[in-house]
Formats: C-alpha cells, sequence, structure tokens
C-alpha cells in the first residue's frame, strides 16, 4: 500500500465575491486568447449569484467531512483562486509533511480533467518539498456511483411527490469538450466519454432500473466553428420524448457554477417553456459513501503515473469557463 502523510484536495477554484470575478476569469483563460466580450458574458453568470461560486464552499465541506477519516493532516489547493496551490503546498513543507496523496476534484481522463492537474502538480511542486502523488481516476468507483445513485434516487422521489410521475428519463451530463480532446483522451483516445458511460450504466444499474438513458453535454465555451460533444442538455431536452426527466450531474463532484447556472437556470427555464417536469440530482458533494472513497483510493496500490502522451494539451486550449 501507498504512504502518505497528507491528503491534498486539488480544485479548480472560483471566485467568492463580486471583486472577484473577472481576475478569476482571466486566471481560468489567461494564454488562450479568449475575447474580453466572452469574459464578461460569462462573468454575468457569477454576478447573478453575487459573484460567489458554489465551488469553494463545498471544497471547505469536503475538507471537514474527510479530517475524520483520512487519517492524516487534509489541505486544500485551487488552480484559479485562493487559496492557490502553490500558497497551500509551501504550507504543507512548512509543517513538515513529506509526500501527500493528491485528490483531484475531477473523476475522469481528459486533458483538462487529468492531464491539466498533473501540470498543477508539476508547477507547485518545488525541491525540498513534499512529494505529490495524484489519485487515480475513480468515476467507477463503488463509493462514486453510491453517492450518485443515492441522489439521483432522492432526485426522482422528488418528482414523484411533486409531479406524480414513476418514469422519469435518466439523463446524465457532463462538461463539453473539444472532439479533438474527446478523440485524445487516455492512452488511445475516448476515455472520457467511454468512462462517464460506464459511470452513467453503473448508476443505472444501481438503481435497479433497465430503462435507456442518456448521456449529454454541457457548459461547452470556445469558437462555434470548433466541434464539441453533442449534444447539448437543452437542444435535448427540447426534443426529449419523455413523461419526465432527472438531469444526473456524474461530470461534476461538487454544485459549482456549470451546475447552478447551466442546468439549475438554463435547463430548468427548457424544460418549465416545454412543461416537462425535471429534477436534479445533487453532485457527490459530501455524501459519507463519496468521503470513503477518498480515503480508500488513498489505501490502494500507489497508481502508476499517465505517460505524458496520456491526454495531451490542444494546440490552441479552449476556455472552459
Amino acid at each position: 500500500m501507498a504512504h502518505y502523510d497528507a491528503l491534498l484536495v486539488l480544485s479548480f477554484g472560483g471566485p467568492e465575491g463580486p471583486d472577484d470575478v473577472m481576475p478569476f476569469l482571466e486566471n481560468v483563460v489567461r494564454g488562450r486568447g479568449v475575447p474580453r466580450e466572452r469574459l464578461l458574458e460569462v462573468a454575468e453568470h457569477y454576478q447573478g449569484f453575487g459573484g460567489v461560486s458554489p465551488i469553494n464552499g463545498q471544497n471547505r465541506d469536503l475538507v471537514e467531512a474527510l479530517r475524520p477519516v483520512a487519517g492524516v493532516p487534509v489541505y486544500w489547493g485551487n488552480r484559479n483562486w485562493h487559496p492557490f496551490g502553490e500558497e497551500t503546498v509551501r504550507r504543507m513543507a512548512g509543517d513538515g509533511v513529506r509526500r501527500a496523496a493528491v485528490f483531484a476534484t475531477s473523476a475522469y481522463a481528459g486533458y483538462s480533467s487529468c492531464r491539466q492537474y498533473y501540470e498543477d502538480i508539476a508547477r507547485i511542486s518545488f525541491d525540498g518539498g513534499p512529494e505529490l502523488v495524484k489519485l487515480r481516476h475513480y468515476g467507477d468507483h463503488p463509493g462514486f456511483v453510491a453517492a450518485m445513485a443515492d441522489h439521483t434516487r432522492q432526485a426522482l422521489d422528488r418528482l414523484k411527490d411533486r409531479a406524480g410521475h414513476d418514469h422519469a428519463r435518466l439523463v446524465f451530463t457532463a462538461h463539453s469538450i473539444p472532439v479533438s480532446m474527446a478523440e485524445t483522451a487516455g492512452p488511445s483516445g475516448g476515455l472520457y466519454e467511454a468512462q462517464l458511460r460506464r459511470t452513467a450504466e453503473l448508476v443505472n444499474r444501481a438503481l435497479g432500473r433497465t430503462a435507456p438513458w442518456d448521456l449529454v453535454w454541457q457548459s461547452r465555451s470556445g469558437p462555434p466553428q470548433v466541434p464539441w460533444l453533442e449534444p447539448d442538455v437543452c437542444d435535448h431536452l427540447r426534443e426529449l420524448d419523455a413523461e419526465a426527466a432527472v438531469l444526473v450531474p456524474i461530470g461534476f463532484v461538487s454544485d459549482h457554477m456549470e451546475v447552478v447556472y447551466d442546468l439549475d437556470t438554463e435547463a430548468r427555464q427548457v424544460a418549465e417553456e416545454r412543461g416537462l417536469p425535471m429534477e436534479r440530482a445533487s453532485t457527490a458533494g459530501t455524501h459519507p459513501a463519496f468521503v470513503r472513497m477518498v480515503r480508500e483510493l488513498m489505501d490502494e496500490p500507489e497508481p502508476v503515473p499517465c505517460a505524458l502522451t496520456c491526454c495531451p494539451a490542444p494546440k490552441r486550449r479552449p476556455a472552459q469557463v
């Protein structure tokens, strides 16, 4: 078994007030040539929630939930906003940490969902600092599946209580990425989408369901001439032939901005316009099965790092904001 003397929760980060929004977005898209008009458009999404993304608060909750079960000190650092990973690793070094497990708040393969976290680890590491070991993908881990199945069951129950529907269609969602990035995800390509389909199937099976389900995409950005994974969740809901729907955001581990805006705001509006009863399942968050999963990942044999050719960086990185 691998030995660690600390756990680092490494995440994306998010603004915590109106004045944070534009500096945060500029960090996210630095070097990608994203037009300022696009940043201002996305900033409005955040400002509609008081300039606060739920992701930081939910990461704090996850860290607190992990402390009693991790068996080692738990730290938290972000890529794009305070507390930055660099600051956190310096503090870990000062506390005498020598070797830490890194739990990335992204469960799947792909450049943005995996490789970029390896880049983060390389950037925030320094000579004499702690060794940082990224834990494996976990979309198929029984703890993640159990958490998502439980939250989906609760959403199905809410829909039944509110609208009397027993036969809602499950619509699993994840962050869309450029097709070119999807084709190069994993050692031989296609792993991002394949892992998500596997998770959806496992959640459906855990619920004891045999009905068909859908995997759709959300939160695309970038120039319209660049093909991204489709269908978009809103387009899908406009055409869905079902009496009711439950959105299941398996591509996310917390209810951050892509969830509360793209699903709870835009997708809900589409469903209401159609008269389609809809509920949205919670993300894994601090579900006890998900929290235990992190401890179990730490107890596994040390993962083999991905090859440098796995999930290569796109030639022109799209801004996922």
